[in-house]
């Protein structure tokens, strides 16, 4: 073969190498964004709250398999779990974590200091030492709150309107926290209006829950009123509830509608918290920093009335109450 044919032949056979690099790459898939999802609880104890945050992605163009990707870590209701759960998401460089509530946000905050994270709730985000302030997080920490401790007072009022002759309640809740200290205020206030007592107890572990419990049936406590408690405890609450058959209003709707054993709640819808949180990964996604991403307040609240937990500790809910609530349990 002649030198110039030679030169040829490799030419064109660096060209047809050079063409196949290109076009193979091209063809690459781009990688999907992988977002971490931090709960608490368990896979199924969560299903209320992760198919609105599925639905929220779905609604700004996102399906899960196909151009964004979840890990899902679950503590499956032991928190000593939840600092090495969160610190897999930050070996796996996912480019949010979606927080299921303040002690996975804690848990999250403690791993990273760089990667987003999205509150889907927290009660007092600036008191809990997350942002700065609601306008401006400041850090790598935004999302939803559920600021709102004047809904502990018009829960209270819900009760005085169900059960008439009212004259005293058990608050339960975790004090050393300044939203539930603030939410104590409120109730304290409405209740010198109605002229009902406040018995309130310090809920810190399980067995403070059954300590509560017996000392409000000594002091002859008609009703009780949750704060902000992770879900495995309101269900411990709600069991002793029924088998005490006090009437018991609280924080959300879970524990009334879901799981089925609470009597009545009044507060933030939390499965709207979740369908919001995905529109804070959408504005991550695109280059939003989370320090300059507002701090989102609640903007729907709902009654939820079990009228078959009311039938077993012999509550009749009034027909005027009935008529307000947003969902009523047959």
């Amino acid at each position: 073969m002649k030198l110039l044919e030679l030169q040829q032949v490799i030419i064109l056979t660096l060209t047809v190498f050079i063409t196949s690099c290109v076009s193979a790459q091209a063809q690459q898939p781009t990688k999907n964004p992988i977002i971490g999802y931090l709960s608490s609880a368990s896979a199924f104890g969560t299903v209320f709250r992760t198919e609105p945050f599925r639905r929220g992605l779905r609604e700004l163009g996102y399906t899960e398999g196909k151009n964004i990707a979840i890990e899902y870590r679950y503590a499956e209701e032991k928190l000593d779990r939840l600092p090495d759960l969160a610190a897999e998401l930050v070996h796996l460089q996912v480019q949010a974590i979606v927080s299921a509530g303040p002690v996975n946000t804690r848990a999250a905050k403690q791993a990273t200091k760089t990667i987003p994270i999205i509150m889907t709730q927290d009660p007092d985000p600036v008191g809990s030492g997350f942002v700065e302030s609601l306008a401006r997080p400041g850090g790598n920490i935004t999302g939803l709150s559920t600021l709102t401790p004047d809904l502990s007072g018009k829960r209270l009022e819900l009760l005085n309107e169900t059960l008439p002759r009212l004259s005293a309640v058990a608050v339960l809740g975790s004090f050393r926290f300044g939203s539930d200290a603030q939410a104590l205020k409120e109730i304290e206030a409405a209740a010198g209006t109605l002229r009902v007592k406040v018995y309130h107890f310090d809920i810190r572990n399980r067995n403070d829950i059954e300590i509560a419990f017996r000392e409000a049936h000594n002091l002859r406590a008609d009703a009780g009123l949750t704060l902000n408690f992770a879900p495995y405890t309101e269900r411990r609450i709600a069991e002793l509830a029924l088998k005490t058959r006090l009437p018991v209003i609280y924080y959300e709707a879970a524990i009334v509608v879901e799981r089925g054993l609470g009597l009545m709640s009044y507060g933030v819808s939390l499965p709207d918290l979740d369908r919001r949180a995905a529109y804070y990964v959408d504005k991550i996604l695109k280059g939003a920093k989370p320090a300059e991403l507002p701090v989102e307040q609640p903007r729907k609240f709902e009654l939820a009335i079990n009228l078959k937990t009311a039938k077993q500790i012999g509550v009749i809910i009034p027909p005027n109450i009935l008529a307000r609530a947003d969902r009523v349990i047959k």
